[in-house]
């Protein structure tokens, strides 16, 4: 059986220094489009829904959030990476943590920072904090699997070895190897994605108490984290790490038991909606 081969996608999408302009557009900065777009929809879809158009939310408000999100994304995913996985390189670089272009992102980083920055918002709009977070919620999913569509067009975050009898084990040249390899991109893709979505959405289309919406995240996201975890290869400077799990792993086990806390929290302290 033939085993399939990473495509080698160029990375870059636009490249528009053919007719004399030094910008290229690469296709994760177009995933990112692509999520921001994502989240714009469904959040308006969101607020238009009688309980948070009750609580006299907007379409603008829907776009100040995104712009907020973005940030809190941006910097959280940049501080989670130095700090969760490389703290002792940047503690002896640290200039080299601000090179956001060389790369390196942390989801759970992020998650932090995209919490701090709903915590802004929601202490300048006077609302509640599990209020915003509940409303964000369903419409994280899709972001995080225009992400994914990125990281495999990359060719990078590639997963564990494969039996080679697996129809679509697939090699990563960029891996330096010919071992074929789970595409866990594609894994988390569907599952942290789609499937995640799905489940949020069909969720939140009833009346909850608040912030019950916002554990279940917590606790889908680190639960199908933590299983495709087992088909993604380490990073190399970590390796597997206590009980031979990962470091991925080991930070969705704190998200799970949070949002389980959350989520009986808020059925006991607010039954209504």
């Amino acid at each position: 059986m033939q085993v399939l081969v990473h495509p080698q996608f160029d990375p870059v999408a636009i490249d528009l220094s053919r007719i004399g302009l030094p910008i290229a557009v690469h296709w994760y900065g177009l995933t990112y489009l692509v999520a921001f777009a994502l989240f714009l929809w469904l959040a308006r879809v969101r607020v238009a829904q009688p309980p948070f158009a009750a609580a006299g939310w907007t379409k603008r408000d829907v776009e100040d959030l995104l712009f907020y999100g973005v940030l809190g994304v941006v910097i959280g995913g940049r501080l989670g990476y130095v700090l969760f996985y490389k703290p002792g390189y940047y503690a002896a670089h640290p200039l080299e943590a601000l090179a956001v272009w060389k790369g390196g992102m942390a989801f759970h980083g992020g998650l932090l920072g995209a919490i701090g920055a709903m915590m802004l918002f929601a202490r300048l709009r006077h609302r509640s904090w599990l209020e915003v977070t509940d409303l964000v919620a369903p419409c994280v999913p899709t972001g995080l699997a225009a992400g994914r569509i990125g990281n495999f067009i990359n060719g990078e975050l590639w997963g564990r070895p494969a039996d080679p009898s697996l129809p679509w084990a697939m090699v990563f040249p960029q891996s330096g190897t010919a071992v074929p390899r789970h595409p866990s991109q594609l894994y988390q893709f569907a599952l942290e994605g789609l499937l995640l979505f799905l489940l949020l959405w069909l969720y939140a289309r009833k009346p909850r108490p608040i912030g019950q919406v916002s554990g279940a995240f917590l606790v889908g996201y680190g639960v199908l984290r933590f299983v495709v975890e087992y088909f993604r290869e380490p990073d190399s400077f970590l390796g597997l790490q206590a009980l031979g799990l990962s470091r991925g792993q080991w930070l969705c086990v704190p998200m799970v038991l949070i949002g389980i806390a959350l989520m009986v929290w808020a059925s006991r302290r607010n039954p209504q909606t």
